[in-house]
């Protein structure tokens, strides 16, 4: 069977709800994806920033294996070894107090804004209170997740949605000033927004975030989903910033291509919110996933990830900015570390982004206008060359 036809079998029995590029891959390596016709595709798409370790990373593969001989779901009604690991290397890397697994970074939302409204709930003695979160931000497509994504086109078709939700500017302190009350229970941002276009906070915008929530006793909710585990040359994008966040999601690359997410609470977020019953899940820290999670911070450690992410960024600033400097269609870079985005304007960016698959180059879009960058953390500059120079060629 050619891809063709593979591609034709897929949209009898999948529900069409992705327009998927036209190809069907088979294998990994290392950076590099093979479709099942054999060619080879240099991957700075990472899985939507999810394969941090590339393809069959040392260590990783006999790690899942021997969990999968061990066990791989047991419920949370028990302990087991995997999770108690997981959590504890969890909690060091983001110097926080407690988590909780779940299935995926939408899953992790949720229980953000449960904890945060169960937070209110327990000061003050009644529910009824406001979320206020970001224009232009992406949190998921869950109900809950879909109510503080601040892109009309997501939301509208499901209204009415999870009430009390209030949406401010992006990097715009009095913004969100002019949306706070007294029901104000939690304020909710990506520290880089990224399904909007690759935007970084502001230092001043999360520290004055840090000082509202500090004096209205409200929960600051930092999603790390995209932009966390190592990707901007931090385990988490706040660290750069040095302003922590009482509760934090991650996913995608915590767990480097299993299916798991969570969400981290402070002390203070953890001893007076999410108790016996109030949250739960079937598969979430099951001992599978927690085995990858595990193995991924060993990696992280032992082979100086985050290092070699700050190592190599400035390179990789220095080819994209090369790229803008000569092609009128790049208009400007922005980002932070493996996170990166060029701003492309007189032509559709899926243009470039199908012109490079063409090439054998992933790379992918966020927003109207962006092509985004995010390739595995363990890139080259041998790597970093091969995609400057397809992607030079793309924009002819």
């Amino acid at each position: 069977m050619n891809m063709n036809e593979q591609m034709k079998e897929s949209e009898e029995s999948i529900l069409h709800t992705y327009n998927r590029f036209p190809v069907v891959f088979e294998k990994g390596q290392g950076c590099y994806l093979y479709d099942s016709e054999g060619k080879e595709y240099l991957d700075f798409a990472a899985g939507i920033a999810v394969n941090s370790l590339g393809y069959h990373y040392p260590g990783y593969d006999e790690a899942l294996k021997d969990q999968i001989d061990k066990l791989m779901h047991i419920s949370n009604l028990y302990y087991n070894e995997p999770i108690i690991e997981a959590g504890a290397k969890l909690v060091k890397a983001s110097k926080m107090s407690k988590t909780f697994f779940t299935n995926s970074g939408t899953e992790a939302i949720e229980g953000a804004l449960k904890a945060a409204k169960k937070y209110a709930y327990v000061r003050d003695g009644h529910a009824d209170h406001e979320i206020i979160a970001m224009n232009h931000s992406f949190h998921g497509r869950s109900i809950g997740a879909l109510s503080v994504t601040g892109t009309a086109h997501y939301r509208e078709p499901f209204e009415p949605l999870m009430g009390g939700v209030k949406f401010a500017d992006f990097n715009d302190l009095e913004s969100v000033k002019a949306q706070i009350t007294d029901k104000t229970c939690a304020i909710i941002t990506e520290v880089v927004q990224g399904e909007g276009g690759i935007y970084p906070a502001k230092k001043e915008f999360l520290e004055g975030l840090r000082q509202i929530c500090d004096e209205k006793d409200i929960m600051l909710i930092f999603d790390e989903i995209q932009c966390g585990m190592g990707r901007t040359g931090h385990y988490f994008a706040w660290q750069a910033y040095g302003v922590q966040p009482d509760i934090m999601t991650s996913a995608k690359a915590l767990g480097c291509g299993v299916p798991v997410g969570a969400f981290v609470l402070s002390e203070k977020a953890a001893k007076a919110s999410l108790e016996p019953g109030d949250h739960g899940t079937t598969y979430g820290g099951n001992p599978f996933v927690c085995a990858a999670v595990s193995k991924v911070f060993d990696i992280y450690e032992n082979d100086k990830i985050i290092e070699h992410v700050q190592e190599m960024t400035p390179y990789l600033e220095q080819k994209l900015d090369e790229i803008v400097a000569k092609h009128e269609c790049a208009a400007t870079r922005r980002g932070m570390g493996f996170m990166q985005g060029i701003v492309i304007q007189g032509r559709p960016v899926g243009e470039v982004v199908k012109a490079a698959l063409a090439k054998g180059l992933l790379v992918i879009s966020a927003g109207s206008d962006v092509l985004r960058i995010v390739p595995p953390l363990v890139i080259t500059k041998e790597h970093i060359d091969k995609m400057a120079a397809i992607l030079d060629e793309c924009m002819e």
